[in-house]
């Protein structure tokens, strides 16, 4: 039997929605690492058919900590209704945190993308986009970032 505390969980962690959540609990026989794992596979599988997709607007992402740090992240997207979304402007604020405090001035974004997400290990930079690309529905890019410090 599938608790909706389990679901809600799942949704929190993944930003599946209900039904999608469920689904993964059931074909896992209530397994959460095992659901996890599904819809992780799910959402880089619907990413990958959005990647070519042109990405032509997009906003900035802003973080300052402790007005010692600076970050601005460029994230870019098909659809202006996306990037004034308050999901797409969530992702592009939590980049901008991650870059704050992992990524030092001059790495590329390529090696961001490969790096573990400061808000959930047990995912990539670039495994962490893909998985609202597949909730927000629209191709996303990281494009470039600023770093500012004292």
């Amino acid at each position: 039997m599938i608790r909706a505390q389990d679901v809600a969980k799942l949704r929190s962690e993944t930003g599946a929605g209900m039904m999608d959540a469920k689904k993964a609990l059931v074909a896992s026989n209530g397994n959460f690492e095992e659901a996890k794992s599904t819809l992780q596979a799910k959402y880089a599988e619907k990413a990958e058919k959005k990647s070519d997709r042109e990405t032509s607007e997009g906003a900035i992402g802003t973080y300052v900590h402790g007005g010692k740090i600076g970050v601005m992240v460029a994230l870019a997207c098909e659809t202006d209704f996306v990037a004034r979304n308050e999901a797409f402007q969530e992702l592009a604020q939590n980049i901008a945190v991650h870059v704050a405090a992992l990524v030092e001035e001059g790495t590329d974004v390529e090696d961001i993308l490969t790096q573990t997400y400061i808000k959930d290990p047990s995912m990539t930079v670039g495994e962490f986009i893909k998985s609202k690309i597949a909730t927000i529905g629209e191709n996303i890019q990281f494009k470039s970032y600023s770093k500012l410090s004292l």
